[in-house]
This record gives structure tokens, C-alpha cells and sequence, in this order.
């Protein structure tokens, strides 16, 4: 059997974090370990009524084989809408996917040759780093600071090593909350013209922000095509849609497009008229600006309670939007062991090392969700969690 699989996918193991969910079909454990959106903000009345007339007036076109490019009235809309965010500008195209997870795979298969250097952040979404991992990309990865990326530790790199791609969230990253600050997503774009690497710009929270000033895309500042942009409807319509897009350089979005062809032929048009007849027919900014409340909100309760409750040498982000926040404890901690102690006390929540490039190690830290868990829950989970973490601390 050693010989069954290609090399690119023997090393490959089911994400921790999806694992999980087994865990959570116990309807007693309190979940801080997913990613998914509250499904309280699911337009459920709107959708039912909107897939009633696409089978009453559209139903061919909504059953029938559509283009690689997307269904044309959702692409144009997903434009119009960018370059009114100023992300941008009226001359740039932009593709329908399979979710914003596609994007970064069809990037990678467009631009990663086996063994090229793809930076990541450390820590950084799972379902990127394995996708970079599946392709055999030599991946490396630069701390992520209270400002984002750390770009002084990428130019020490670039001093030593040829980048072919930096992966970046830069807005409410996934999984520490951190937003780059507008001086280092100018700094690393910079560095990318300088050494010639290009930039995968993961952006499926960034229109959740509920507290402070919006910061640039670094896709706004791109003049010379180095970066190619990702986002969703995950986050801001339903994750089970499975819509996505891309924008980025004429020649890099049409090989996308053709490797697009090979992997799935087109994403599915019935849910691109479901997206599509909804931002047509409701509003879809007032939709996101429920979600913005919720989350602020559930954000709030969560770091209320940990701030009252954690031990003081607990440290975590206070996110100014998103869904996740990161904590970090004494370097005697193992996540990885708190996980299953909080576990058997009905808690959970990502360890560290499933955030990371280098698994293996021992990791302090973990993600914590707040977006699709009761206000009360929340309270209950964050007082075990800090037993959790006492009791550890205790032996």
C-alpha cells in the first residue's frame, strides 16, 4: 500500500480542526472550535422564496451547464461591488469559484512548482497551508505580530531565499483575529516588486468589522499586478452556497479560469442565482451589518468573560472583527493537552498546532470561535476553559 499514493498527497492528513466536529455531534459539548457562520443571520425566508421563482421562471438556466467564469450578473455585481470598496479598479475582471478555498488552490496549481518557497503567517489558516502542502511547496512561515505580518523577519528571509508566493489574511486573520497595519501591507507589497514574489490576499472577513477604521486591501495598492485577491460569500451569506471570486492580473486570472475548467468545470449555477437574486432583490449591506452587530456582540460577551475569568498570564487578541481571537499562555502549556482536558469537561476549541507549518512542536496557543455559540454557552465554556488551564497550571 506504500506505494498507492502520489507523493503529494501521502503526506496529507484530515485537518485537526474538521476532526473536531466528530467531537461535537455530543449535543453537550461547547463548541469554540469551529469556524461557521451564526446561523441565525441565514436569509432562510428570502432564499425560499427566491429558489421558488428560479424554478418557476429560471429553472433551465439554473439546471443547465454554465461558463468557467461565473454566472455573469453575479460576476459583474461582485466587480461593481469591489471597485465601489475601492478594492479594485473599473478596468480589473473577476471570476466566480467554489468558495474562496478555490481561489487558493487554483492559485496554487497556477503559480507553484514543486519545492517553491510559499511564505505563510504563523499562525495561518489550515485549509491554506495543506493546500500549499499538497502541492509540494517548500512552505516556510514569518510570525504574525500585534500588526500583522512580520515583514522585517520576510526580508530577513528574502535575503536568503527566492519567495515565489506570499499567502497572507491580513484583515481579522484567521486564526489569530490581528489586522495588518496599513504601513506593513505597503511594506510587504513593496517587497514583492523588489524580489519578485507574488501576494495571495485572503480576504473572506474583511467586511466584518465592527470596531475601528477599514485599512486598505493590499490589492487597492497594487498597480502592477503582483497580487491576487480572494473572497467569499461564506461569511456574509452562507458558507453552504460554496461561492467564491477572485480578481487579479488579466493573464494570471485566465490561466485560473482554464485550471478552473479542469477541476470542477464551473461552480454551480443554481447557487449563483440564489447569491444573485438575493443581493438583486434585498439589501444585501443591511444584511452585513446584522452580522457586524452579532459578532461584535458575541466578541464582546467572549472577552468579556475571559477577561474576568482567565489567569493573568493568559494572552489574546482583541479583534476588531471577524469571527476568532488567539491565545497564548506560558511556553510549559501544550494545546494540544488542554484540548483534551477541556474535552472531557464538554469544552472545545483549535490547539495551536493545527494553525501551523511546522506541526510537530509543542504549541501554547489556540483559536478560539465566538460567531455560532449562545450568549450563555459562550459564559459557561470560557469558566471551564480557565478551570481547564488552572488545573493544568496546577501540575
Amino acid at each position: 500500500m506504500s506505494k498507492l499514493f502520489a507523493d503529494r498527497a501521502a503526506g496529507l492528513s484530515g485537518s485537526a480542526i474538521r476532526a473536531t466536529f466528530k467531537l461535537l455531534a455530543d449535543p453537550e459539548i461547547i463548541s469554540f472550535a469551529g469556524g461557521a457562520p451564526s446561523p441565525d443571520l441565514f436569509p432562510r425566508e428570502e432564499l425560499e422564496e427566491i429558489a421558488a421563482r428560479i424554478f418557476r421562471d429560471k429553472c433551465n438556466l439554473a439546471l443547465q451547464y454554465g461558463i468557467t467564469e461565473g454566472y455573469a450578473p453575479l460576476a459583474d455585481f461582485v466587480k461593481a461591488r469591489l471597485v465601489s470598496q475601492g478594492v479594485i479598479r473599473a478596468g480589473e475582471s473577476v471570476i466566480i469559484t467554489t468558495g474562496g478555498q478555490q481561489v487558493i488552490d487554483l492559485t496554487a496549481r497556477a503559480l507553484v512548482n514543486e519545492g517553491d518557497v510559499v511564505v505563510a503567517e504563523r499562525p495561518s489558516f489550515v485549509g491554506g497551508l495543506n493546500c500549499f502542502r499538497s502541492y509540494n511547496a517548500d512552505l516556510r512561515d514569518v510570525p504574525v505580530e500585534n500588526d500583522g505580518l512580520s515583514t522585517d523577519a520576510l526580508e530577513e528571509m528574502l535575503k536568503t531565499t527566492k519567495i515565489k508566493l506570499v499567502y497572507t489574511i491580513p484583515t481579522f486573520q484567521n486564526p489569530s483575529g490581528i489586522t495588518m497595519s496599513l504601513a506593513k501591507r505597503k511594506r510587504l507589497l513593496e517587497l514583492a516588486e523588489k524580489h519578485d514574489f507574488y501576494i495571495l490576499e485572503d480576504n473572506p472577513y474583511g467586511e466584518l468589522r465592527y470596531r475601528g477604521e477599514d485599512v486598505a486591501t493590499i490589492k487597492s495598492m497594487d498597480e502592477t499586478g503582483r497580487v491576487i485577491y480572494a473572497g467569499s460569500f461564506s461569511k456574509i451569506l452562507s458558507p453552504g452556497l460554496r461561492l467564491g471570486f477572485a480578481s487579479a492580473r488579466a493573464d494570471i486570472l485566465e490561466k485560473l479560469v482554464v485550471i478552473k475548467q479542469i477541476t470542477d468545470v464551473h461552480t454551480p449555477t443554481l447557487n449563483q442565482l440564489l447569491a444573485y437574486e438575493f443581493v438583486t432583490n434585498y439589501d444585501l449591506d443591511a444584511h452585513v451589518r446584522r452580522s457586524r452587530e452579532l459578532y461584535g456582540h458575541k466578541c464582546a460577551v467572549m472577552l468579556g468573560e475571559m477577561d474576568r475569568r482567565f489567569p493573568e498570564y493568559c494572552e489574546y487578541t482583541r479583534p476588531e472583527g471577524g469571527i476568532f481571537l488567539w491565545c497564548t499562555l506560558p511556553d510549559r502549556f501544550d494545546s494540544k493537552e488542554l484540548f483534551n482536558r477541556g474535552v472531557e469537561k464538554k469544552v472545545a476549541f483549535v490547539p495551536g498546532d493545527s494553525c501551523m507549518v511546522d506541526m510537530n512542536k509543542k504549541y501554547s496557543s489556540f483559536r478560539l470561535n465566538f460567531s455560532n455559540t449562545a450568549d450563555d454557552k459562550i459564559a459557561e465554556g470560557i469558566k471551564i476553559l480557565a478551570g481547564v488551564i488552572e488545573e493544568a497550571a496546577a501540575q
